[in-house]
């Protein structure tokens, strides 16, 4: 049977996928007949003793963060008059307050907006005055940023989390807010599957950051595609997840301020009945102790996190018997990194996708042998999108073209924040236009080759930047690589690379390395070599446009 014939058969009438047609927006998109209305809905139909929330020796189950969140939501509406589509920042680490100040937020039909933990205080006060947020909740760390200029702040409140008291910047305190309100049932607020419920700031790689609106359908709607994902691989005989005598776990080592934090770790975990155990930071040694105390079932983040966790268990005994899948995404994942996660042990199976913050972080997965069979792929379409790659004339390719990606349907974010234009701009009609440079074989796979602004063209050659970064890291001495072309006055561009090294490598015994794994044309002009390690943004992805800096700067001189 095919992918297609078994979407077919679970998402038929009747079934627990069961999926239908409806207009959103104008567009004929499919909807999971039986999904929770709204996140409030979702929230209230995962209540359970089981644990929830692991922080640093705290506990929280299900039911617990549900009453927190309804004292907060009450609080909110109460003390500070928050009404239904007013804005309410989160800017903080990975606390569970992170947690239970989100679930309230989007109770009360407000819009959760996610900001970046590591923004500076000017960034945050960008962030704040570009969505006219009511509120922001505030760690120690970005409440003693943000003091530093009380005027950044425009006219939002702070509710401070795990801080003292500033006496530059008024404050209040989440901890009375909550008991004071605790015991209350969470407030009623008419609240509809098409409303707004979450706005994330994008990283601002170029340009101010914008921030991408998603509603209550789209969000659940995401959370349920990787349900049925699962389904498909258990009908279709690829994976069978083994039974468990225990909780399943989720080792959360990426920030909650991004879709791979707040989607794939903190959401996706309610209807699964999961434990969420969150991380301040990541860091390989913790996050192995965690494993093991944990029984952590499952660990997902960016391919340099996952490395660092394949680096961490080969150079000691530890205990993995517990972790059942080692998922990726944010970035394509390196083949030889694919096999060293099947090689982890025999209960270890590596998976990945491809989504963005615009589709509510679904789009592709893969895992197992599927993936180890095909290590270069994020996999194939979730069942409420669709995908297709055209040419630089919007013309629709077919098969293992490369073209640019572009996807539509249920998931997808509504608009670009007070950015009409911009929004326009990043749809070709229904489609969304990804950025990414990719392929989709025959039978559906999805092969990213490149973001379309990373390609460099080498004397007319187009050279993707992946292809070369798999290469380096085959090098048993090369841990990280990051590769970018500089300019040339001869050939336009050439390449160029910043890897980090156990110990120093010969170049012409690297040239020689990479004479067998790439064109003439591919191997690096310069290959930087560093001891330390590359620089990362919050979500793991390595900061290629600094590197590229520093390098052009040497260039230079």
């Amino acid at each position: 049977m095919t992918r297609l014939e078994a979407i077919e058969k679970l998402c038929g009438r009747g079934q627990p996928f069961e999926l239908n047609f409806t207009q959103i927006r104008g567009q004929r998109c499919k909807v999971f007949t039986h999904a929770p209305e709204t996140l409030r809905d979702l929230y209230a139909e995962t209540r359970s003793d089981l644990e929830y929330l692991v922080f640093e020796g705290e506990r929280m189950t299900f039911e617990e963060v549900y009453r927190h969140a309804s004292a907060l939501g009450r609080a909110m509406i109460r003390d500070f008059g928050v009404a239904k589509g007013d804005r309410v920042a989160i800017a903080m680490r990975n606390y569970p307050e992170w947690v239970i100040a989100f679930f309230a937020v989007t109770s009360i039909g407000a819009i959760a907006v996610s900001m970046n933990a590591l923004w500076s205080a000017r960034e945050l006060s960008y962030g704040l005055s570009d969505c006219k947020a009511k509120l922001i909740f505030v760690d120690h760390e970005r409440l003693y940023g943000l003091s530093a200029d009380p005027s950044l702040l425009s006219d939002a409140e702070i509710i401070r989390v795990r801080a003292e008291e500033n006496t530059k910047i008024y404050s209040n305190d989440y901890t009375r807010l909550v008991s004071d309100h605790l015991g209350c049932e969470m407030p009623w607020v008419d609240i509809d599957t098409d409303d707004d419920a979450t706005l994330i700031y994008t990283s601002g790689s170029t340009g101010k950051p914008k921030g991408a609106v998603s509603t209550n359908r789209s969000i659940v709607s995401a959370l349920l595609s990787w349900e049925l994902d699962a389904a498909l691989r258990s009908f279709l005989g690829q994976y069978e997840q083994p039974k468990l005598s225990y909780q399943e776990s989720f080792l959360l080592s990426v920030p909650l301020f991004h879709v791979s934090g707040s989607h794939v770790g903190m959401l996706a975990s309610l209807r699964l009945q999961r434990k969420l155990i969150l991380m301040y930071k990541w860091d390989p040694e913790t996050g192995m102790d965690l494993i093991e105390q944990e029984r952590v079932t499952v660990f997902t983040a960016a391919p340099a996190l996952t490395g660092d966790l394949i680096q961490a268990a080969s150079r000691q005994s530890r205990d993995l018997s517990g972790l059942l899948v080692v998922g990726g995404g944010g970035a394509p994942r390196a083949p030889a990194q694919v096999h060293k996660i099947g090689e982890l042990a025999q209960n270890i199976v590596p998976s990945t996708g491809w989504g963005m913050t615009e589709t509510n972080a679904i789009g592709t997965g893969i895992l197992g042998k599927t993936y180890l069979d095909r290590p270069s792929s994020s996999g194939q379409c979730a069942a409420i999108l669709e995908l297709r790659v055209v040419d630089a004339e919007g013309k629709i390719l077919g098969p293992n073209s490369i073209g640019e990606l572009q996807v539509r349907g249920t998931s997808m974010f509504r608009c670009y924040w007070n950015l009409p234009e911009e929004t326009a701009m990043a749809f070709d009609g229904d489609w969304f236009r990804t950025g990414d440079i990719a392929s989709i074989d025959r039978e559906g796979f999805l092969f990213i080759v490149d973001r379309a602004k990373d390609i460099i063209i080498r004397g007319g050659e187009n050279i993707a930047c992946i292809a070369v970064e798999d290469a380096l890291l085959e090098h048993p001495d090369i841990m990280e690589a990051c590769v970018y072309g500089l300019p040339d006055d001869r050939l336009g561009e050439l390449v160029w690379a910043t890897v980090l090294v156990k110990r120093e490598i010969d170049t012409e015994a690297l040239e020689s390395f990479l004479a067998t794994r790439l064109a003439k044309f591919e191997i690096p002009s310069f290959v930087r070599q560093q001891s330390a390690p590359l620089p990362r943004s919050a979500s793991g992805k390595i900061l290629k446009r600094f590197l590229k800096s520093e390098a052009s700067k040497e260039l230079r001189s």
